[in-house]
Formats: structure tokens, sequence, C-alpha cells
């Protein structure tokens, strides 16, 4: 007998194996129509897959989380198949799942155009009507290689050489076109339905490496359904317009060159938006109770010896040997810095938690082919802060973190945040009882806070688990920010100590923490939230004052004082030029307000405020004006409850 148990705690028994298909049909026609895949014991498996000893099993619909990464998995098989018949000669070689949709690279000697893709969508949708059943075999290495080889798909064949060799060879049949894959996949093409998109080709090499030949890659997307396709488009059609790269050009806030890979040449008002961020952040600091502190770029080699960064990220450090033979390198991190700072004198329990920030400037090492504007760069700062503190203030520690990155990313619109445990990566510093207490205090914490969140298995840092803080955008984009890790490792590794109640010395637990993350990511995640048009507060010039004509310049002159002597960001535009043109000019580069005036307004000292997005003007006496404005741009944390 066998035993299966569903998700809603009821059981089937049935006589022997059972397959998911046939336990789908036991439960109801209409779920076996829908059914798509099942979970055996929380794992994902074929439909066509038996069930030979008691279980907890769940059916998987297009309703279901796990069902997508299936779908876009069979429709990556799907492009393979159309591909191939349409171009015959073409071999495939690796088509992962990727964030939003798939990809396939593939060997052939003619380029793939606009074109292609559309008559190679055209294909996939004949062959999703086509119905073709999917089934799995398991091959012997040797006869899989040969098989591979035989029909010219030597990359394919390569790949089964390299498995580990107790590894089943598993190949999944799609009608007769067949592949490597570990699975699982659709019961068949009808599945997988007609929600997908050809993005894109682009060139890759094989395995990543610029010493081997150059491929073919297809990008694609493929969603649940045709409305989750349209918005993912959608979202897509937007951020095209909030691309944050043209709208620093637009708005003459930075650029970035071939002279400077990597780094960022602010331009005043670039420059000015992200000062307001680290004064912000001062001011938020100051009242939590942090003190700051700033270490060098350049320090001893040794340093990241002993902190294990030279191991784990030596190939993107940038490192040099000076006529004195020390070797130094550019600080990839600000934690052994600040442990410098910490070590400098004798601490005392009394002085613990102690919050220590710094908008310390990094630098790593970056592929050329990765770099993106202010989201991926070389040289960035973040506002890290470490805090010091006895095991038994950990967790209140933990906790005004979490309220903290929280609260400030409301005050710049992100009211929808995830948070994410990250617990040991295979890569890492310390012994598993470092870890497991690391983490068991962590998820203590964690869990104290009563709010929800996600595990990312393996993914904290080498040196401690992690919280990770996941931000929403405007279009639904989601962007990792904050951090928050727990380390009992490199106070260990640079000696740090306390003297305690006892008179003895104690070991401080040490906590990382980042709020913004990288201020350049985040200045350039902000660009795009808000489009450009930032709230006023945050607006690198927050009025322009443009008189009609130039009768009136003496006026704007005096309004432009003003608002300036109110403490507002404002510029002044008296060139020649009509003022529809002015107006268009400073809309385009999303001022929040222009102040406009004429003679009218010079006489009665009004002016005319024309808001970016909203047609109304509004016509206010000058003074109501300037408090109205100055009033409106103070920053959330300056204005009174």
């Amino acid at each position: 007998m066998v035993a299966i148990t569903l998700p809603d705690g009821s059981k089937r028994q049935f006589d022997g194996a059972v397959t998911g298909t046939e336990l789908a049909e036991s439960i109801s026609k209409s779920l076996a129509k829908k059914a798509l895949a099942m979970k055996i014991d929380g794992e994902v498996r074929d439909l066509f897959e038996e069930i030979a000893k008691d279980a907890a099993v769940e059916i998987l619909t297009r309703q279901d989380e796990d069902a997508l990464d299936i779908i876009r998995h069979d429709t990556a098989h799907l492009m393979a198949q159309a591909v191939q018949e349409l171009y015959p000669g073409t071999q495939v070689t690796i088509g992962p799942n990727i964030d939003d949709g798939f990809y396939y690279d593939f060997a052939r000697d003619e380029p793939f155009s606009t074109d292609d893709l559309e008559k190679i969508e055209k294909r996939m949708a004949e062959i999703v009507d086509e119905d073709r059943p999917t089934r799995k075999e398991i091959w012997d290495r040797a006869d899989a290689i040969k098989h591979f080889k035989s029909i010219g798909e030597t990359y394919k064949a390569e790949i089964i050489a390299d498995l580990p060799e107790n590894e089943d060879v598993k190949i999944y049949f799609h009608g007769d076109w067949h592949d490597l894959c570990r699975g699982p996949h659709l019961p068949s093409t009808k599945h997988i339905g007609k929600a997908f998109k050809l993005m894109k080709v682009a060139g890759a090499y094989w395995r990543g490496d610029h010493r081997n030949a150059q491929l073919q890659r297809i990008y694609g997307t493929a969603w649940a359904n045709e409305k989750d396709l349209k918005a993912y488009l959608h979202r897509l059609e937007e951020a095209e317009k909030r691309d944050h790269r043209k709208l620093g050009k637009a708005m003459d806030l930075f650029h970035m060159q071939e002279e400077g890979p990597g780094a960022v040449f602010w331009h005043p008002k670039g420059w000015t938006l992200f000062q307001s961020l680290i004064a912000y952040m001062r001011r938020r600091q100051d009242a939590a109770g942090y003190v700051e502190i700033n270490t060098p770029d350049l320090l001893d080699y040794s340093l990241w010896e002993t902190s294990g960064h030279a191991e784990k990220f030596g190939e993107n450090m940038y490192s040099t040997v000076m006529p004195d033979e020390r070797k130094y390198a550019l600080k990839p991190m600000n934690c052994p810095g600040g442990l410098q700072v910490y070590n400098y004198g004798l601490r005392s329990y009394r002085d613990l938690p102690m919050r220590v920030a710094e908008f310390g400037k990094v630098h790593r090492y970056e592929p050329s082919g990765a770099l993106h504007g202010l989201m991926r760069v070389r040289h960035f700062t973040q506002d890290d802060a470490h805090i010091y503190c006895t095991p038994e203030q950990l967790q209140e520690e933990c906790l005004e973190v979490v309220d903290l990155i929280l609260d400030i990313y409301k005050d710049f619109g992100f009211e929808d945040v995830r948070i994410k445990f990250s617990d040991r990566p295979e890569a890492r510093i310390g012994d598993d009882t470092v870890w497991d207490k690391s983490e068991a205090a962590l998820m203590h914490a964690l869990e104290a806070t009563g709010l929800p969140y996600g595990v990312n298995p393996g993914e904290g840092a080498f040196y401690g688990p992690k919280l990770e803080f996941v931000l929403r955008d405007a279009i639904g984009r989601d962007w990792q920010c904050g951090t928050l890790q727990v380390d009992f490792n490199l106070p260990e590794r640079f000696d740090a100590t306390y003297t305690g109640q006892d008179g003895g010395k104690h070991r401080p637990v040490m906590l990382h923490r980042a709020l913004f993350g990288s201020l350049e990511r985040f200045t350039g995640i902000l660009i795009e939230h808000y489009a450009g048009a930032f709230p006023l507060w945050l607006a690198p010039v927050q009025v322009v004052v443009a008189p009609i004509t130039s009768q009136a310049d003496d006026y704007a002159r005096e309004t432009q004082a003003a608002f300036l002597d109110a403490g507002l960001r404002a510029d002044l535009d008296i060139r020649n030029e009509k003022i529809n043109y002015k107006v268009r000019e400073h809309s385009h580069a999303k001022v929040p307000v222009i102040a406009v005036v004429g003679a009218r307004e010079a006489e009665a000292k009004q002016v005319s405020l024309r808001r970016l997005g909203v047609k109304e003007q509004q016509v206010l006496p000058r003074d109501e004006a300037v408090s109205e404005l100055s009033a409106q741009a103070l920053a959330p944390d300056l204005r009174e409850e």
C-alpha cells in the first residue's frame, strides 16, 4: 500500500505505485486537466513519475509559483526545437532559466536576426498546438556521448562527459526532439501555452570563457498567462523610459566614460542629490546613536588576508606592490578598517553597544560586461556601519536595525519591502559551531520582529548569516539593497575584545549593517523609481525662477534670492528665450517647480507656480510661495508630526 498525504491533510491509499497523473485524476477530472507537475515531499517532479512509497504530494497548476519555473524551462526547450527545425545543423548547448525568463546558447555560423526571432516564435506556437508528449529516459553515459556525437551535437556530448560519474544521464523527449536535462518538465508542449516572447540575440562564449568558441544566445520570457506576459512587457517599456542612464543625461546628473570604467563622474546636480542622501542618512544615524569614522582607502594586504577577503575576493581586489615591496590593496570592504578603530585602545562592556558608521569608498573589479550605469560599478560608496555588542545585546540591536531600515525606506516611497534570511554559504570562514550560533541568533531576532520573511539557502556572507532587504519599486521590480549580518568570526580573527563586568576579556559580536547599500546604486534605483520626478525634498534643483520678459529679470533675481534664503535649491533662467521653451526644457529636466514671473507678477509681488505633471498654474504671493515650498521641501525626518 502507498499512502499519499495531500496539502489539506487528507490521505489517499493506493494498492501500489501511482503516477502524479493518476493521483490528480483520482482527486478530480478538472484538476487532472490543469495539472502540470507535482511536489513529492517538497521536491518538484514530473507528473508521469511514479510515487512508490508513502509521501506528502501536492499537484501543481499554472497558479502555483513553482510551476512558472517549469513553464520557462519547457519554453527554452520549445525554442530549441523550433530553432533546430528551422535551421538544421544548429547545435544546442546550455539553456537555463533566468529572472523573468530563459535563454539558450546556440552554435551556428550564420547570425540570427530580428526576423529570425519572429519565425522562431511562430514555429514555437505551432509546436505548442502539436501537443508533443514529454517522456524521460535514463541512458548509459557512453551511449549518450556516442549518440550526441553521431547527430553532430558535440557540445552536448562534452557536457555529458563532464557530468559526475554517479549522476544519471537524463534525456527528455518532446515528441522526437530530445535533450540532456535534469527536469522536471510539463506533460506535453500544449501545457506550455503561448504566453512567451523572444526578446533579443546576444553573443556568448562556450562555458563563459572568452578563449572558447563564440555562440549565439537567444533570450526569451515566458509566463503562466497572457495577462502576466503583457504586464511584464509593459514593465519593460516603463523601465526603458525610466532608464537612469538616459535620465541622468537629460537631468545633467552624471556621466561615465572609458577612461574611468565603472566609476561615476558626478555633475553638480547629481552630486547635490548624492550629498542629500548622505545628509539624510547622517541625521538618521545620529538620532539612532551612531558615531561616524573614516578609514583609509589603501591598506596593507595582510589585513585582507586576516579578514578572509583576500582568499574569497582576491581576484576582484585592486592590489599593488610598491617600491618598498609592501603589498597594498584598495579596500573592497570597510570591515577591516573599522575593526582597527575598535581595537585602538581598551573597550569596556560600558562602551557597548558601539555603533560605528562609515561612508566608505570601496573598490571591486567587476567584469566589463557586467558594468551597468550606476547599478553595477567598480568604485562605490557604502553606507556601512558596524555594531559591536555583547551577546546579550544582540537581539535588541538586530531589532533596532530592522526598524531603522524599514522606516528609512518608507521615507523614500518604498512601502513594499521583503526580508530574506540567508544562511551559511559553501565557501566560508569559521567552524560550524560558530555558524550555528550566528544563524540561531539572527533567526531568533528576525522571528521576534513578527515580520514575514523568505529564505535564501547558502547565500550568506562568507563570515556570517545575513538578512537582505528587497525593495519593490513603482513598476514592480525588486532591488536588493540593505543588509544585516551577524559575525562572530571577524572579531575572533582580529582579536577584538572588551572588558566584561567580571574584569575578564570577552569577544564582542559584530553586526555588519548597510541601509542603502551602495549609494551609487541606490541613487540609480531612486532615479528609476521616480522616473526622475523626485519629491521636492530630494530634487537636485527644487525650483527654477523664469521671467517671461527681460523687464522682469530684476524681480526674478529677487525671487530667486528669497527662495535661496529660505533654504531652497533655486536656479534662475534669464536667457533670452520664450517662456514656453524654458518651461518645456526644465520640465524635460524634471524640475519639480517652475516659478514664472512677468510684469504683472512683479507689480503684485506674486509668482505663478507650475508644478511638474500638473496642468493648472498656482498664483501666490511670493512670501506665501516661499513659505509653502520651503515647508514641502523639508526632508521627512525633519518634518513635525
